[in-house]
């Protein structure tokens, strides 16, 4: 019971519970629409360029949205933009359903439909990101922060499965249905959360301003400027998993949709167990050694897949691959949230986004390109090298303060999380 209560401490907060579980029911959605989505287009193009283009327009809005969306969070309530950017959502789900139920859906009009989401996502995952500490104080954020990436690896560990198995028994279009439907479950719990405390600066200063601030404050903070660095070399490279999987799942092991959910829940049990892992060990706060190595480890591990010809063997490194992508994000964000004054949060975090989804278009179109010139055998092993090129040069550099994040003790991770 200890560890049980341990590892769900943040719960204990009812806020943080509406809002919890509306995003278990939302989040399974979005993945069994991403799953269909992907397999919808190339069931229509076999391009994996064309594959790569579509993530890259959900994502390029990311690039130039989201440092000004930050300064915005800052000035206005979270849950009111919240449910703005979950009613976009909602509608596009509706659109896209039509599109596929009626027979009529081009690739531009899903391109189109990607771009619009995209730009609501600029505003939406920042938001939601910085809600969390609104909900369950600091005390509680690094659980918080664990339980929001362990529904988000539950519906990519059953979302694909799922879609799967919907694309089979029922259509493409059943599953835009259900992730439309999804969106009023987070609705509902936005609706019910209460705050005694709104946390909106009004600032009247100049976006331009807010932004630098917000910017000014990563880099001139050497643990927070490290982790972006690792960021923008891990998330453009060795987060391309749904680009590079349905292309492997066709061309490598000759199999179909099934093949393709497969592979991409495997990745979702990996970050599964890491997600619970880290609920866990939230209580020694961050885990800065933990974080080296699963930064260096899932470049090695996507490299190694040049030799991978088994698909269990795919399936068993897809596992890993998604623990180790788990943990880096896990602690990434901890980086991020940890010990920030709260008027800068928004920013900071739409900082944090800019790097985990923004670098995504850059690391799509690269993939895409090298599948379709060398085959999809090449997806995960040219992000993996190119990763592993990169990282070393950036760890060199920082050597002092990456000796001091592997040699860290608990104790300090401990006083450094409580701000002491």
């Amino acid at each position: 019971m200890n560890v049980l209560r341990t590892m769900f401490s943040s719960l204990s907060e009812k806020n943080f519970r509406y809002f919890w579980l509306g995003q278990c029911v939302s989040t399974m959605g979005t993945w069994i629409q991403r799953t269909a989505q992907t397999w919808l287009v190339y069931e229509m193009t076999k391009s994996a360029f064309k594959v790569g283009l579509l993530s890259a327009f959900q994502f390029i809005p990311i690039m130039g949205l989201t440092l000004v969306a930050g300064t915005l969070i800052d000035r206005f309530p979270k849950r009111t933009i919240l449910m703005i950017t979950q009613s976009a959502f909602l509608l596009l789900g509706v659109v896209m359903t039509v599109l596929v139920y009626t027979g009529i859906v081009q690739y531009w009009e899903i391109l189109l439909i990607a771009l619009l989401y995209g730009c609501f996502q600029a505003f939406d995952t920042p938001t939601r990101q910085s809600f969390v500490v609104e909900l369950v104080g600091q005390k509680n954020l690094m659980n918080g922060i664990s339980l929001n990436s362990t529904i988000f690896n539950l519906a990519k560990i059953a979302g694909p499965a799922l879609a799967g198995v919907l694309m089979a028994q029922f259509s493409v279009g059943f599953c835009f249905l259900v992730d439309a439907i999804s969106y009023l479950a987070v609705l509902l719990g936005l609706f019910l959360i209460q705050q005694d405390h709104v946390v909106a600066s009004h600032s009247h200063e100049r976006v331009w301003t807010d932004l630098k601030e917000g910017l000014h404050y990563v880099w001139t903070h050497a643990a927070v400027r490290l982790s972006a660095e690792l960021m923008l070399i891990v998330c453009t490279l060795n987060f391309n998993n749904n680009v590079i999987i349905p292309i492997l799942a066709k061309t490598v092991f000759h199999g179909g949709a099934q093949t393709y959910a497969n592979l991409l829940s495997a990745t979702g049990v990996g970050s599964l167990i890491a997600a619970f892992l880290m609920s866990y060990l939230s209580r020694y706060g961050m885990q800065r050694n933990i974080y080296l190595w699963v930064g260096i480890g899932t470049a090695t591990l996507q490299a190694g897949m040049l030799f991978v010809r088994s698909y269990w063997l795919a399936m068993v490194v897809m596992v890993l691959v998604g623990f180790c992508n788990m943990v880096f994000l896990n602690q990434s964000n901890a980086s991020f949230q940890f010990n920030i004054p709260g008027e800068l949060r928004g920013r900071i975090m739409s900082v944090y986004v800019l790097l985990n989804q923004g670098s995504t278009p850059v690391g799509s179109l690269y993939v895409g390109s090298v599948m379709d010139v060398f085959g999809g055998l090449w997806g995960f092993p040219s992000c993996g090298f190119l990763a592993l090129i990169l990282l070393i040069p950036t760890l060199l550099v920082n050597r002092k303060l990456v000796s001091k994040w592997f040699h860290q003790s608990r104790a300090d991770s401990i006083r450094e999380a409580s701000g002491q």
